[in-house]
């Protein structure tokens, strides 16, 4: 151990789709370090439980489980509850782990990396004196809408518009902690400061590329330090996705195989998002009723919900699987739709991939991206009223199937597909920006 190694510290934010991203760009930046570099990974046990288990943890990775708040002897929170519970412990549940990291290390702390939601992370790499990188585990267009919390809450219009975006939006489109009746308490107040503190960071690292959101990506560059869009992430693996015929244990790509080319419609709203009984039942309906090849993600709990004899009828051109090889699946030539909550990794995976959505947003930045890829990026379309029927569901699949418009939307999402490739070969933006980062972590400021 040397004054002069890298000891950089990783603060995780523990719930929904978070704390494995930040895990992967650890991953991805620790090659390009000293071999003796080291980072200290701060995350609840639950969360460390969940991305540790995956795959076995590196040597220069320690792993420390903070406090999720949740007091001995008390019946664990769930959901909404439980982020209150964790928000509620911090940051002294992060304060007192990473002491202890130091002391059992013997280095202090050279760089902290965060998720962006963990704003106080500011006043340690002041105190510290260490450069701080804050990830944003969404996009641009979410970023920005944060960044502009106060101007969206003082505006009374139906339509607003932001500085960056090329289309107006609606209220109905923002992630409800932005316009949340109050801001002083819980998750709306941690969104509300990382908003207010965001400017101190040393850098703002996005899985995006900036050729997808140019006029925001400069409009944000205006207002941090550094934006560095370094994805999308997904796209380093590409290789081994393709040929990773192990995790095929659902039989997914077997199935494919045996499909028409962009025939498949492939259906999964993510780990946590729940969709109500009768839109499930809406869907079964459109997917019988238009025979159309399908691979549905869908819970035993879902399952239950499916109309009788839905499986036997259905079992020549519809698969249902508990779990999906997700980037398997996009990849293979044979899918020609994607049926998804809108969630940010999603939505990068699809269009990595080639492949058009049709969106059912639920909650967070959802909406608005759902609003991006059907107005903006015109990639896709949000499903007709909002929520799944049995004739707006035909309707949608339809266009996709019979209709120019579905034709324009592939050509799209190709076009988007391309430059996401170009941002990460070895001149890219993406790279470019994934070096620059590299420089800031490097960095040790002058005491």
């Amino acid at each position: 151990m040397t004054a002069s190694q890298l000891h950089i510290a990783v603060l995780a934010f523990p719930f929904g789709s978070h704390a494995a991203p930040l895990l992967t760009l650890v991953q991805k930046i620790s090659p390009f370090l000293p071999s003796n570099s080291i980072f200290s990974f701060f995350n609840t046990s639950n969360s460390n439980t969940s991305i540790f288990s995956k795959a076995p943890n590196p040597e220069n990775i320690k792993i420390y489980n903070v406090s999720d708040g949740v007091k001995q002897g008390n019946d664990t929170p769930i959901g909404c509850e439980a982020i209150q519970v964790f928000i509620q412990s911090t940051p002294t549940n992060f304060e007192k782990s990473m002491k202890e990291a130091e002391e059992e290390i013997g280095v202090k702390f050279s760089c902290i990396i965060s998720d962006a939601f963990l704003w106080f992370c500011c006043d340690f790499a002041k105190k510290m004196n260490v450069p701080w990188i804050a990830f944003w585990t969404a996009g641009s267009c979410s970023l920005s809408v944060h960044l502009y919390t106060d101007l969206i809450r003082s505006n009374e219009e139906t339509l607003l518009k932001i500085p960056g975006f090329s289309t107006s939006l609606r209220i109905s489109d923002m992630p409800q902690e932005v316009v949340a009746h109050n801001l002083e308490g819980g998750f709306p107040s941690l969104l509300y400061n990382m908003a207010l503190n965001l400017h101190k960071a040393d850098g703002v690292v996005l899985n995006s590329f900036e050729e997808l959101d140019p006029k925001i990506n400069n409009d944000l560059k205006s207002k941090l330090q550094k934006v560095l869009n370094i994805g999308p992430l997904v796209l380093q693996s590409l290789k081994k996705v393709i040929s990773d015929v192990n995790s095929d244990e659902s039989g997914c790509i077997k199935w494919l195989d045996k499909q028409n080319e962009k025939s498949v419609v492939y259906l999964s709203f993510g780990t946590v998002t729940t969709l109500p009984p009768n839109e499930i039942v809406a869907i079964a309906e459109a997917l019988e009723a238009k025979r159309v090849p399908f691979i549905w993600s869908l819970k035993d709990n879902g399952v239950k919900i499916l109309p009788k004899g839905f499986l036997e009828r259905t079992n020549e051109f519809g698969k249902i699987v508990s779990w999906a090889p997700q980037l398997e699946i996009l990849a293979h030539s044979s899918v020609g739709v994607f049926v998804t909550h809108c969630g940010w990794n999603s939505i990068l995976e699809s269009i990595s991939y080639g492949v058009p959505m049709i969106c059912r947003p639920s909650f967070g930045d959802q909406k608005l991206n759902s609003r991006m890829v059907e107005n903006v990026w015109q990639i896709g379309l949000q499903i007709e009223g909002g929520n799944f029927t049995k004739s707006g569901t035909i309707s949608t699949l339809d266009t996709f199937c019979n209709e120019d418009k579905g034709k324009v939307l592939r050509q799209n999402v190709e076009g988007l597909k391309e430059k996401a490739l170009e941002a990460v070969k070895p001149n890219g933006s993406s790279t470019e920006n994934f070096k620059v980062l590299v420089e800031l972590i490097k960095f040790h400021k002058p005491t």
